[in-house]
């Protein structure tokens, strides 16, 4: 995905990215995914699609199982993964998000490294790979998967710089930016994730898996983990709401699910009107990129369209909780259904806008999708122990 046009934020769009990925899904990924080289050729690029669940991963899953065995697609299986068992564990310990914005607060209210940061955010340090990296990152919303490890590796080891600020330059600029994949990954490289395990780039290893275009020099490849607190011991895994029977209801559309059959079928009757609430702007106190703002909001379209004639009469779509309020008050809702938030802008809306309609006697549902429920509980640990529970979460598609 080196294109710099936006790419389509549709449903449509995901099925062909999917269907052309398909074949390559099992031992082909497994032995060059890798590999970053221009194009992206060996892995699926539907990250930005599956973070707004524009296709699920189930849906990816089962279309992946159904043309390989699970034997063969297991890197694959993995990686889709990757991304539930980060959004689990924050989820069991919200408190580390928390944590993550105060500490880019201070960083940002430290105008001693102003200039040093804005010099890497715009690729300009002169380690030629890094500055490539980052001006790809702005360019299209888009990295691999291994140059952002070796990119926040260098920013915290090399470079020296905070590396929450390195985490929020990559939400901002992500199509595919999740609040849990990004930040908890940040903390994976930086050592403060898996206590006393950092991640350091190589020189060796980017120009072997750069297809030699980058042969870097000056790095730093010895180095000791960042220190931090311990993680908070894990909550209990959230079970969602019901919606209640007989009562007016609606739909309530975010960024983070715009799959909605699931809330549908929930339901006993159809919904009498829907609406959309846009948190994007919430990723970070600093400006997020109009790519990200672009490609969120179109997304929301998207499923707008696709589910309008089941959603009933469109409300508005807003990045303001009170315009929701004021929409649900003048329709006469009685609950508001809406899929359920992980942590992140998206949850922290949510709360603000449910105590708001608690008070005009309107009930904010918040539905749990069965994926996540079956999997969110297991995210207790490290991955590896999280990793056990895939073949029976993948029997339960």
């Amino acid at each position: 995905m080196t294109d710099t046009a936006l790419p389509p934020a549709t449903r449509t769009q995901a099925l062909e990215r999917l269907r052309r990925f398909l074949p390559h899904a099992g031992r082909d990924y497994a032995a060059q995914r890798n590999h970053d080289l221009p194009g992206h050729p060996h892995v699926s690029t539907l990250s930005p699609w599956l973070r707004h669940r524009l296709i699920t991963e189930a849906e990816v899953l089962e279309a992946v199982l159904g043309r390989h065995s699970l034997q063969a697609a297991e890197k694959f299986v993995q990686e889709v993964y990757w991304r539930t068992y980060w959004k689990g564990w924050l989820e069991l310990r919200p408190a580390i998000w928390g944590d993550y914005r105060a500490g880019l607060d201070r960083v940002l209210a430290d105008g001693s490294m102003t200039d040093r940061l804005a010099q890497a955010e715009a690729g300009q340090t002169g380690i030629a790979c890094f500055d490539a990296w980052m001006q790809e990152l702005v360019a299209t919303g888009y990295l691999h998967n291994h140059a952002r490890m070796w990119a926040a590796s260098i920013w915290i080891f090399t470079l020296r710089l905070p590396w929450e600020a390195g985490a929020d330059l990559f939400l901002r600029h992500l199509l595919d930016g999740d609040p849990a994949s990004n930040t908890l990954s940040w903390r994976w490289v930086a050592g403060l994730q898996t206590k006393g395990k950092h991640y350091l780039a190589r020189p060796d290893n980017i120009a072997k898996y750069t297809g030699g275009r980058f042969q870097p020099t000056g790095l730093v490849t010895d180095a000791e983990p960042l220190r931090g607190p311990d993680a908070p011991k894990p909550r209990p895994a959230p079970r969602g709401d019901t919606p209640r029977p007989g009562l007016k209801t609606a739909i309530l559309l975010t960024e983070e699910d715009l799959s909605p059959g699931f809330l549908l079928d929930a339901l006993d009757g159809p919904p009498v009107a829907h609406a959309a609430l846009l948190s994007v702007t919430g990723r970070s106190p600093r400006p997020v990129a109009p790519r990200v703002l672009d490609f969120t909001r179109a997304a929301i379209t998207d499923a707008r369209d696709r589910w309008s004639d089941r959603m009933g009469a469109a409300g508005p779509l807003t990045d303001d909780p009170g315009d929701i309020l004021t929409w649900a008050k003048a329709q006469g809702i009685e609950q508001l259904v809406t899929p359920y938030a992980p942590v992140g802008p998206a949850a922290t809306a949510l709360s603000r806008l449910d105590r708001a309609l608690a008070a005009e006697r309107i009930t904010l549902v918040r539905l749990l999708r069965p994926y996540d429920a079956s999997a969110w509980p297991h995210a207790t640990h490290g991955f590896f122990r999280f990793k056990e529970a895939i073949p029976a979460l993948v029997a339960e598609l």
